[in-house]
Protein backbone atom coordinates (compact mmCIF):
# COMPACT_ATOMS: atom_id res chain seq x y z
CA UNK A 1 0.00 0.00 0.00
CA UNK A 2 1.43 3.37 -1.04
CA UNK A 3 1.73 5.85 1.83
CA UNK A 4 0.80 9.49 1.31
CA UNK A 5 4.30 10.51 2.38
CA UNK A 6 5.75 8.31 -0.39
CA UNK A 7 3.76 10.26 -2.98
CA UNK A 8 4.93 13.55 -1.50
CA UNK A 9 8.58 12.48 -1.75
CA UNK A 10 8.24 12.44 -5.55
CA UNK A 11 6.68 15.89 -5.65
CA UNK A 12 3.23 17.18 -6.51
CA UNK A 13 1.88 19.03 -9.53
CA UNK A 14 1.50 22.08 -7.28
CA UNK A 15 2.77 22.84 -3.79
CA UNK A 16 0.37 22.20 -0.94
CA UNK A 17 1.49 25.52 0.45
CA UNK A 18 4.44 27.81 -0.03
CA UNK A 19 6.16 30.63 1.77
CA UNK A 20 6.15 34.04 0.15
CA UNK A 21 8.27 36.80 1.61
CA UNK A 22 6.51 39.89 0.29
CA UNK A 23 9.14 42.33 1.47
CA UNK A 24 12.44 42.50 3.33
CA UNK A 25 11.29 45.71 5.02
CA UNK A 26 10.89 45.33 8.77
CA UNK A 27 10.69 47.59 11.80
CA UNK A 28 12.66 45.05 13.87
CA UNK A 29 16.07 43.41 13.58
CA UNK A 30 15.55 40.01 15.16
CA UNK A 31 18.86 38.31 15.89
CA UNK A 32 17.80 35.03 14.25
CA UNK A 33 15.93 36.42 11.22
CA UNK A 34 16.17 33.75 8.52
CA UNK A 35 16.03 36.33 5.71
CA UNK A 36 18.28 38.99 7.30
CA UNK A 37 15.42 41.47 6.89
CA UNK A 38 15.36 45.16 7.65
CA UNK A 39 15.64 47.26 4.47
CA UNK A 40 13.25 47.04 1.55
CA UNK A 41 14.64 45.78 -1.76
CA UNK A 42 13.60 48.31 -4.44
CA UNK A 43 13.32 45.46 -6.97
CA UNK A 44 10.49 43.73 -5.08
CA UNK A 45 7.50 42.55 -7.08
CA UNK A 46 4.98 45.23 -7.98
CA UNK A 47 1.33 44.95 -7.00
CA UNK A 48 0.44 43.84 -10.52
CA UNK A 49 3.20 41.21 -10.55
CA UNK A 50 2.13 39.90 -7.15
CA UNK A 51 -1.49 39.60 -8.31
CA UNK A 52 -0.33 37.69 -11.40
CA UNK A 53 1.44 35.21 -9.11
CA UNK A 54 -1.76 34.85 -7.07
CA UNK A 55 -3.63 34.15 -10.31
CA UNK A 56 -1.20 31.29 -10.92
CA UNK A 57 -1.81 29.95 -7.42
CA UNK A 58 -5.54 29.87 -8.09
CA UNK A 59 -5.06 28.10 -11.43
CA UNK A 60 -2.71 25.56 -9.81
CA UNK A 61 -5.12 25.08 -6.89
CA UNK A 62 -2.55 26.00 -4.27
CA UNK A 63 -4.37 25.51 -0.97
CA UNK A 64 -2.81 28.40 0.89
CA UNK A 65 0.24 30.65 1.02
CA UNK A 66 2.35 31.51 4.06
CA UNK A 67 3.18 35.20 3.77
CA UNK A 68 6.15 36.53 5.66
CA UNK A 69 9.04 38.92 5.31
CA UNK A 70 10.35 41.14 6.71
CA UNK A 71 7.21 42.46 8.25
CA UNK A 72 4.62 42.00 5.48
CA UNK A 73 2.11 44.46 6.90
CA UNK A 74 4.43 47.44 6.31
CA UNK A 75 4.21 46.86 2.57
CA UNK A 76 1.68 49.51 1.39
CA UNK A 77 -0.38 47.08 -0.70
CA UNK A 78 -0.41 44.24 1.82
CA UNK A 79 -4.13 44.31 2.56
CA UNK A 80 -4.94 44.81 -1.11
CA UNK A 81 -3.00 41.62 -1.91
CA UNK A 82 -4.52 39.76 1.02
CA UNK A 83 -8.04 40.63 -0.15
CA UNK A 84 -7.16 39.70 -3.73
CA UNK A 85 -5.84 36.29 -2.67
CA UNK A 86 -8.80 35.37 -0.51
CA UNK A 87 -11.29 36.62 -3.12
CA UNK A 88 -9.65 34.11 -5.48
CA UNK A 89 -9.96 31.32 -2.88
CA UNK A 90 -6.27 31.22 -2.01
CA UNK A 91 -6.02 31.06 1.76
CA UNK A 92 -3.51 33.32 3.46
CA UNK A 93 -1.49 32.66 6.59
CA UNK A 94 0.75 35.54 7.46
CA UNK A 95 3.37 36.06 10.14
CA UNK A 96 3.64 39.43 11.84
CA UNK A 97 5.29 40.99 14.85
CA UNK A 98 1.92 42.69 15.44
CA UNK A 99 3.04 46.25 14.82
CA UNK A 100 0.08 47.10 12.57
CA UNK A 101 -2.60 44.95 14.19
CA UNK A 102 -4.85 47.73 15.44
CA UNK A 103 -8.40 47.08 16.69
CA UNK A 104 -9.79 48.01 13.26
CA UNK A 105 -7.33 45.74 11.45
CA UNK A 106 -8.10 42.91 13.87
CA UNK A 107 -11.82 43.19 13.15
CA UNK A 108 -11.13 43.18 9.42
CA UNK A 109 -9.01 40.04 9.70
CA UNK A 110 -11.46 38.26 11.97
CA UNK A 111 -14.21 38.78 9.38
CA UNK A 112 -12.27 36.91 6.66
CA UNK A 113 -12.58 33.12 6.92
CA UNK A 114 -9.65 32.59 4.51
CA UNK A 115 -7.11 34.36 6.74
CA UNK A 116 -4.97 33.00 9.55
CA UNK A 117 -2.63 35.22 11.56
CA UNK A 118 0.60 34.18 13.28
CA UNK A 119 1.96 36.50 15.95
CA UNK A 120 5.70 36.00 16.42
CA UNK A 121 6.98 35.83 19.99
CA UNK A 122 10.18 34.16 21.12
CA UNK A 123 9.93 34.53 24.86
CA UNK A 124 7.04 33.95 27.25
CA UNK A 125 8.47 36.87 29.22
CA UNK A 126 9.68 40.23 27.96
CA UNK A 127 13.29 39.72 29.02
CA UNK A 128 13.69 36.49 27.02
CA UNK A 129 11.76 37.73 23.98
CA UNK A 130 13.20 41.22 23.71
CA UNK A 131 16.79 39.97 23.94
CA UNK A 132 16.23 38.32 20.55
CA UNK A 133 13.52 40.42 18.90
CA UNK A 134 14.25 43.90 20.25
CA UNK A 135 13.07 46.18 23.05
CA UNK A 136 9.30 46.63 23.16
CA UNK A 137 8.52 43.74 20.82
CA UNK A 138 6.97 41.63 23.60
CA UNK A 139 4.44 44.33 24.47
CA UNK A 140 3.68 44.90 20.78
CA UNK A 141 2.95 41.21 20.24
CA UNK A 142 0.70 40.90 23.30
CA UNK A 143 -1.17 44.05 22.35
CA UNK A 144 -1.83 42.58 18.88
CA UNK A 145 -3.01 39.30 20.40
CA UNK A 146 -5.38 41.23 22.64
CA UNK A 147 -6.85 43.05 19.64
CA UNK A 148 -7.36 39.79 17.74
CA UNK A 149 -8.99 38.15 20.75
CA UNK A 150 -11.26 41.16 21.30
CA UNK A 151 -12.27 41.00 17.63
CA UNK A 152 -13.41 37.42 18.11
CA UNK A 153 -10.70 35.79 16.03
CA UNK A 154 -10.34 32.18 17.14
CA UNK A 155 -7.28 29.95 16.87
CA UNK A 156 -4.90 32.54 15.49
CA UNK A 157 -1.35 31.36 16.11
CA UNK A 158 1.27 32.26 18.68
CA UNK A 159 4.41 31.40 16.71
CA UNK A 160 7.61 30.60 18.62
CA UNK A 161 11.12 29.82 17.36
CA UNK A 162 12.61 27.42 19.90
CA UNK A 163 15.93 28.49 21.45
CA UNK A 164 17.92 27.36 24.45
CA UNK A 165 16.56 30.37 26.35
CA UNK A 166 12.86 29.66 25.83
CA UNK A 167 12.74 25.85 25.95
CA UNK A 168 12.08 26.06 29.72
CA UNK A 169 9.06 28.28 28.96
CA UNK A 170 6.97 25.83 26.92
CA UNK A 171 4.24 25.55 29.56
CA UNK A 172 4.17 29.35 29.85
CA UNK A 173 3.82 29.73 26.07
CA UNK A 174 0.92 27.27 26.07
CA UNK A 175 -0.77 29.15 28.91
CA UNK A 176 -0.24 32.45 27.09
CA UNK A 177 -1.79 31.08 23.90
CA UNK A 178 -4.73 29.67 25.84
CA UNK A 179 -5.29 33.01 27.55
CA UNK A 180 -5.87 34.73 24.19
CA UNK A 181 -7.75 31.87 22.52
CA UNK A 182 -4.77 31.24 20.23
CA UNK A 183 -3.01 28.04 19.17
CA UNK A 184 0.65 27.54 19.96
CA UNK A 185 2.93 26.92 16.98
CA UNK A 186 6.56 25.93 17.54
CA UNK A 187 9.27 26.04 14.89
CA UNK A 188 12.89 25.05 14.82
CA UNK A 189 15.74 27.56 14.91
CA UNK A 190 17.68 27.27 11.65
CA UNK A 191 21.16 28.67 10.96
CA UNK A 192 19.76 30.75 8.09
CA UNK A 193 20.09 34.49 7.47
CA UNK A 194 21.19 36.27 10.64
CA UNK A 195 20.41 33.00 12.40
CA UNK A 196 23.68 31.67 11.03
CA UNK A 197 25.55 34.17 13.22
CA UNK A 198 23.78 33.23 16.45
CA UNK A 199 22.98 29.55 15.93
CA UNK A 200 25.90 28.35 18.05
CA UNK A 201 24.68 30.49 20.96
CA UNK A 202 20.92 29.97 20.57
CA UNK A 203 20.19 26.45 19.34
CA UNK A 204 18.86 24.11 22.05
CA UNK A 205 21.37 22.02 23.96
CA UNK A 206 21.11 18.20 23.70
CA UNK A 207 19.30 17.85 27.02
CA UNK A 208 16.87 20.57 25.95
CA UNK A 209 16.14 18.75 22.70
CA UNK A 210 15.03 15.77 24.74
CA UNK A 211 12.99 18.06 26.96
CA UNK A 212 11.30 19.56 23.89
CA UNK A 213 10.63 16.13 22.37
CA UNK A 214 9.01 14.84 25.57
CA UNK A 215 6.91 18.01 25.79
CA UNK A 216 5.74 17.66 22.17
CA UNK A 217 4.80 14.01 22.70
CA UNK A 218 2.87 14.94 25.84
CA UNK A 219 0.99 17.68 23.97
CA UNK A 220 0.41 15.80 20.73
CA UNK A 221 -2.59 17.25 18.91
CA UNK A 222 -2.55 20.46 20.93
CA UNK A 223 0.47 22.20 19.39
CA UNK A 224 1.44 22.84 15.76
CA UNK A 225 5.01 22.33 14.60
CA UNK A 226 4.89 22.73 10.81
CA UNK A 227 6.87 19.48 10.63
CA UNK A 228 9.89 21.37 11.98
CA UNK A 229 11.15 18.71 14.35
CA UNK A 230 11.21 15.44 12.43
CA UNK A 231 14.87 15.06 13.38
CA UNK A 232 13.68 14.53 16.97
CA UNK A 233 11.83 11.37 15.91
CA UNK A 234 15.11 9.50 16.32
CA UNK A 235 14.40 9.51 20.06
CA UNK A 236 11.95 6.72 19.31
CA UNK A 237 8.30 7.62 18.72
CA UNK A 238 7.68 9.66 15.54
CA UNK A 239 6.10 13.05 16.07
CA UNK A 240 2.84 13.92 14.34
CA UNK A 241 3.26 15.16 10.77
CA UNK A 242 4.82 14.03 7.53
CA UNK A 243 8.30 13.71 9.04
CA UNK A 244 9.66 14.71 5.66
CA UNK A 245 11.79 17.47 4.17
CA UNK A 246 9.29 18.90 1.70
CA UNK A 247 11.76 21.21 -0.08
CA UNK A 248 10.93 21.29 -3.79
CA UNK A 249 8.41 18.49 -3.29
CA UNK A 250 5.46 20.03 -1.48
CA UNK A 251 6.83 23.43 -0.40
CA UNK A 252 9.14 26.18 -1.63
CA UNK A 253 9.80 29.88 -1.11
CA UNK A 254 9.29 33.00 -3.23
CA UNK A 255 11.38 35.95 -2.11
CA UNK A 256 10.43 39.64 -2.48
CA UNK A 257 11.99 39.98 -5.94
CA UNK A 258 10.31 36.82 -7.24
CA UNK A 259 13.17 34.35 -6.96
CA UNK A 260 12.01 30.82 -6.14
CA UNK A 261 14.00 28.70 -3.68
CA UNK A 262 13.49 25.05 -2.81
CA UNK A 263 13.37 25.68 0.92
CA UNK A 264 12.11 28.62 3.01
CA UNK A 265 15.19 28.22 5.22
CA UNK A 266 17.80 27.95 2.45
CA UNK A 267 18.04 31.31 0.73
CA UNK A 268 21.22 30.64 -1.19
CA UNK A 269 22.14 30.31 -4.88
CA UNK A 270 22.65 26.58 -4.30
CA UNK A 271 18.86 26.24 -3.83
CA UNK A 272 17.68 28.82 -6.37
CA UNK A 273 15.29 27.19 -8.83
CA UNK A 274 14.23 30.15 -10.99
CA UNK A 275 12.05 33.26 -10.88
CA UNK A 276 8.36 34.02 -11.20
CA UNK A 277 9.50 36.72 -13.63
CA UNK A 278 10.78 34.02 -16.02
CA UNK A 279 8.71 33.28 -19.13
CA UNK A 280 7.00 30.26 -17.57
CA UNK A 281 6.08 32.06 -14.37
CA UNK A 282 5.87 30.26 -11.04
CA UNK A 283 4.23 27.18 -12.56
CA UNK A 284 7.13 26.79 -14.97
CA UNK A 285 9.65 26.89 -12.14
CA UNK A 286 7.71 24.44 -9.99
CA UNK A 287 7.16 21.91 -12.74
CA UNK A 288 10.33 22.09 -14.82
CA UNK A 289 13.18 23.33 -12.60
CA UNK A 290 16.21 21.04 -12.77
CA UNK A 291 16.78 21.56 -9.04
CA UNK A 292 13.26 20.53 -8.13
CA UNK A 293 13.47 17.49 -10.41
CA UNK A 294 16.65 16.38 -8.61
CA UNK A 295 15.07 16.85 -5.18
CA UNK A 296 12.14 14.68 -6.23
CA UNK A 297 14.35 11.73 -7.05
CA UNK A 298 14.55 8.88 -4.51
CA UNK A 299 16.82 9.78 -1.62
CA UNK A 300 19.19 7.07 -0.43
CA UNK A 301 20.20 8.49 2.92
CA UNK A 302 23.96 8.60 2.42
CA UNK A 303 25.80 8.20 5.70
CA UNK A 304 22.47 8.00 7.58
CA UNK A 305 20.99 5.09 5.60
CA UNK A 306 22.24 2.47 8.07
CA UNK A 307 20.71 4.24 11.08
CA UNK A 308 17.69 2.48 12.55
CA UNK A 309 15.86 5.80 12.75
CA UNK A 310 16.40 6.95 9.18
CA UNK A 311 12.82 6.17 8.09
CA UNK A 312 11.46 8.77 10.51
CA UNK A 313 14.37 11.23 10.75
CA UNK A 314 15.30 11.18 7.02
CA UNK A 315 18.69 12.61 7.90
CA UNK A 316 17.21 15.82 9.27
CA UNK A 317 17.03 19.32 7.81
CA UNK A 318 18.77 20.17 4.54
CA UNK A 319 19.13 23.85 5.42
CA UNK A 320 20.51 23.13 8.88
CA UNK A 321 23.18 20.89 7.36
CA UNK A 322 24.08 23.27 4.56
CA UNK A 323 24.49 26.39 6.68
CA UNK A 324 26.55 24.60 9.32
CA UNK A 325 28.93 23.28 6.65
CA UNK A 326 27.86 19.63 6.89
CA UNK A 327 27.32 17.35 3.86
CA UNK A 328 23.73 17.16 2.62
CA UNK A 329 23.84 13.36 2.66
CA UNK A 330 25.08 13.27 6.24
CA UNK A 331 23.47 13.66 9.66
CA UNK A 332 21.67 16.72 10.94
CA UNK A 333 23.87 19.02 13.07
CA UNK A 334 21.40 18.44 15.92
CA UNK A 335 21.16 14.68 15.35
CA UNK A 336 19.83 13.33 18.63
CA UNK A 337 21.93 10.17 18.29
CA UNK A 338 25.01 12.39 18.42
CA UNK A 339 26.27 11.68 14.88
CA UNK A 340 26.48 15.36 13.94
CA UNK A 341 28.62 16.48 16.86
CA UNK A 342 31.95 15.15 15.55
CA UNK A 343 31.27 16.51 12.07
CA UNK A 344 30.65 19.94 13.55
CA UNK A 345 33.88 19.72 15.54
CA UNK A 346 35.84 18.70 12.42
CA UNK A 347 34.62 21.54 10.19
CA UNK A 348 37.25 23.55 8.37
CA UNK A 349 37.12 27.20 9.50
CA UNK A 350 36.00 29.51 6.71
CA UNK A 351 34.29 26.74 4.71
CA UNK A 352 30.77 27.25 6.04
CA UNK A 353 28.43 28.70 3.36
CA UNK A 354 27.05 32.16 3.97
CA UNK A 355 23.39 33.02 3.38
CA UNK A 356 22.75 35.07 0.23
CA UNK A 357 21.90 38.73 0.75
CA UNK A 358 21.81 40.83 3.89
CA UNK A 359 19.05 43.40 4.21
CA UNK A 360 19.75 44.27 7.83
CA UNK A 361 19.34 47.82 9.08
CA UNK A 362 22.57 49.73 8.60
CA UNK A 363 22.28 51.52 11.94
CA UNK A 364 20.41 48.96 14.04
CA UNK A 365 16.73 48.19 14.58
CA UNK A 366 13.94 50.72 14.25
CA UNK A 367 11.75 50.06 17.27
CA UNK A 368 8.73 52.35 16.97
CA UNK A 369 5.01 51.51 16.91
CA UNK A 370 3.60 52.42 13.52
CA UNK A 371 0.26 53.64 12.28
CA UNK A 372 -1.23 54.25 8.82
CA UNK A 373 1.16 54.53 5.89
CA UNK A 374 0.54 57.14 3.19
CA UNK A 375 1.95 56.53 -0.32
CA UNK A 376 5.72 56.78 -0.58
CA UNK A 377 8.19 56.43 -3.42
CA UNK A 378 8.37 52.90 -4.82
CA UNK A 379 12.14 53.24 -4.77
CA UNK A 380 12.38 54.13 -1.08
CA UNK A 381 14.32 51.38 0.71
CA UNK A 382 13.44 52.67 4.17
CA UNK A 383 10.89 50.21 5.64
CA UNK A 384 9.35 52.92 7.82
CA UNK A 385 9.22 55.70 5.23
CA UNK A 386 5.93 57.55 5.56
CA UNK A 387 5.08 56.00 8.91
CA UNK A 388 4.38 58.07 11.96
CA UNK A 389 4.66 57.01 15.60
CA UNK A 390 1.41 55.77 17.08
CA UNK A 391 -0.17 57.75 19.86
CA UNK A 392 0.73 56.36 23.28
Amino acid sequence: MTRLVDLFEHGLDAPICLTWELTYACNLSCAHCLSSSGRRDPRELTTAEAKAVLDEFKAMQVFYVNIGGGEPTVRPDFFELLDYATAHHVGVKFSTNGVRITPDVARRLAANDYVDVQISLDGATADVNDAVRGAGSYDTALRAMGHLADAGMKNFKLSVVCTRHNIPQMDDFKALADRYGAQLRLTRLRPSGRGADVWDELHPLPAQQRQLYDWLVAHDGEVLTGDSFFHLSAYGEPLSGLNLCGAGRVVCLIDPVGDVYACPFAIHDEFLAGSVRDAGGFAGVWRTSDLFQRLRQPQHGGACASCAFYDTCKGGCMAAKFFTGLPLDGPDPECVRGYGEQLLADRTPGHVPKPSGDHSHRTGPVLVPLTRRPPVSECDENPVAGLSPAAP
